[in-house]
């Protein structure tokens, strides 16, 4: 079995060990700032310039944005600091213990993906300063897993960070240039109650809302037959509905009715322009019932999908250094933030997004020096070598 510093292993465990969990339930949600403060005692002992930057109306989650090196480009290596709410019941392994067993460390924000940073500082801590012509940034940020509120943040801050930017969510150590977006979206139809046996006595909700998904399901089918993506794994847009209430009794006219979709786009199709075409399809659908009243309400403010172009001097780098072609996925994750702040970005860590979020996360040991040689690879590549 490999052998690690024992440092690298022991930061990683304590990162595991600090609760961060972000969740749209308060009863969950959790302050990342105790492992904030963890990363920048470290960054700074090993030379960095250490911002941290509180988010708006929440002083207890906040970024952290260290430098090592000045310039106008540089390289970036970006991750979150949150986990997502666990069943302690369901581990056999400590979600906070960072125990090792067969060839494994498990625990909470292993692979999902506090690991990474620990391991973005390790791979950091063979330059120096002095060693670079272009910066180096590690950044870390918040509420990724709820509500993506830390790079919205940033985002608004137009702060430049550098040119070329690597997240490190797994993906077992595939580059992904491309992943599909996010846009959730409550519907709700308000009606009026009555005595069942005389339809005439209300407005059934209920029966306007079966309306409503037949125009949704036509809807899916015109943007699956609109937009194709062959380099995904589900070629198309995919349209879910995924949660339905309305009434409370059986001889009731249904008053109101809610239902939940998930709608995940393709790189170019633009979550305003799928709303403005949600609602518009909708309000013409319900024109001829005034007495529905229609409300169409975002679950949250969405991801935009994500590309970075194949040419992208960041998608070459990580393809020449791990063999693999860059990827297309299906989950979202904050570079499309990071795009829109100048920055051209791959999506590359170490672990597998299938034990993330699952009980007894965990990351390969074998994937930590595999890892760290990538890391030191795009360090040399954009912080020493280049003058961009």
């Amino acid at each position: 079995m490999p052998t690690f510093p024992t440092r690298l292993l022991e930061r990683i465990r304590r990162l595991v060990a600090t609760p961060s969990v972000s969740s749209v339930s308060p009863q969950f949600d959790q302050s990342n700032r105790q492992v904030i403060d963890l990363l920048a005692d470290w960054l700074e002992s090993a030379g960095f310039a250490v911002q941290i930057e509180p988010l708006p109306n929440r002083p207890d989650k906040v970024n952290l944005i260290a430098t090592l090196g000045r310039g106008p480009g540089g390289l970036v290596l970006a991750g979150h600091t949150d986990t997502v709410p666990f069943d302690a019941g369901r581990w056999q392994f400590d979600p906070f213990g960072g125990i090792e067993a067969d060839g494994r460390i498990y625990g909470l924000g292993t692979a999902d993906m506090k690991a990474f940073l620990a391991l973005a500082l390790a791979a950091a801590q063979q330059f120096r300063a002095s060693d670079l012509r272009q910066p180096l940034i590690i950044l870390a940020t918040a509420d990724e897993e709820s509500s993506m509120a830390g790079a919205r943040a940033l985002a608004a801050m137009k702060q430049p960070l550098g040119r070329h930017a690597l997240i490190g969510e797994p993906t077992g150590l595939k580059p992904v240039r491309m992943h599909k977006g996010i846009l959730m979206e409550a519907i709700r139809l308000e009606g009026r109650s009555g005595h069942s046996s005389d339809p005439a006595l209300g407005v059934n909700a209920l029966e306007g809302m079966h309306r409503v998904i037949g125009e949704l399901l036509h809807w899916r089918a015109e943007l699956q037959t609109r937009y194709r993506n062959p380099l995904f794994a589900v070629e198309g847009p995919t349209l879910n509905l995924g949660h339905i209430h309305g009434g409370d009794n059986p001889n009731r006219i249904c008053a109101d009715c809610e239902l939940h979709i998930d709608l995940r786009p393709l790189p170019g199709m633009g979550l305003a322009n799928l709303r403005a075409e949600l609602h518009g399809r909708l309000e013409r659908l319900l024109a001829d019932n005034r007495a529905l009243q229609l409300r169409c309400t975002p679950l949250f403010a969405g991801i935009e999908a994500m590309e970075t172009s194949a040419t992208a001097a960041i998608v070459q780098a990580t393809e020449q250094l791990t063999g693999a072609p860059a990827e297309a996925v299906s989950f979202g994750t904050e570079g499309p933030y990071l795009n829109a702040l100048g920055m051209e970005t791959v999506i590359l860590g170490p672990g597998s997004v299938e034990c993330a979020h699952q009980p007894d996360e965990f990351l390969p040991l074998a994937t930590i020096s595999p890892t760290l040689d990538l890391l030191r690879g795009l360090i040399e590549r954009f912080c020493v070598q280049s003058d961009d």
